[in-house]
């Protein structure tokens, strides 16, 4: 038996949020989305950790020194790093206006604040095409669906569209 049908109820979205298997879906985006400027944002440090050090890519932090996150941010403006992974500190105060995707892998419950700052991260003015594409990782059949129904109602209220893709593999 799987652990999320065996779950006490308030751990039941840390297990779907985060569902190993979300790593396959990351992986085909992240082909789809090759030589564009990535950020995947999640909120649990050790899912973050773990794709961080999968991709190769940096991994920025609460505990992530300001010196080394304007580097790191710097890098990513520059175009030297296409893809970085965040906590929760990319919701707030940071300019980076020239990534153009977002994958989030494990979002705050029902957030609707959280969505909209993140979508916000990738709806700067950029040159070129200017499209912008936003991934929420979902597990199917969990309680993470409810969450991320209610945060994809707010964003379609503000007249955002969505799309759902499946992806093989989920719990």
């Amino acid at each position: 038996m799987h652990p999320y049908a065996i779950a006490q109820k308030r751990n039941k979205f840390r297990i779907a949020a985060e569902n190993k298997n979300k790593q396959a879906a990351l992986s085909e985006l992240l082909k789809k989305h090759q030589g564009d400027n990535i950020i995947i944002i999640g909120i649990y440090i050790d899912q973050l950790k773990c794709i961080s050090k999968e991709l190769g890519s940096p991994l920025i932090t609460g505990a992530t020194k300001s010196l080394e996150r304007e580097q790191l941010y710097a890098a990513f403006k520059s175009g030297e790093v296409k893809v970085i992974v965040v906590s929760k500190v990319a919701n707030f105060a940071i300019d980076l206006p020239d990534a153009n995707v977002a994958i989030e892998v494990s979002g705050t419950f029902g957030s609707r604040q959280e969505e909209a700052q993140r979508l916000g991260r990738i709806l700067r003015p950029k040159s070129g095409d200017n499209r912008a594409f936003f991934y929420t990782l979902v597990s199917e059949d969990t309680n993470e669906i409810d969450f991320s129904a209610k945060r994809q109602m707010f964003l379609t209220e503000q007249g955002y569209k969505y799309t759902i893709d499946r992806f093989e593999g989920w719990i």
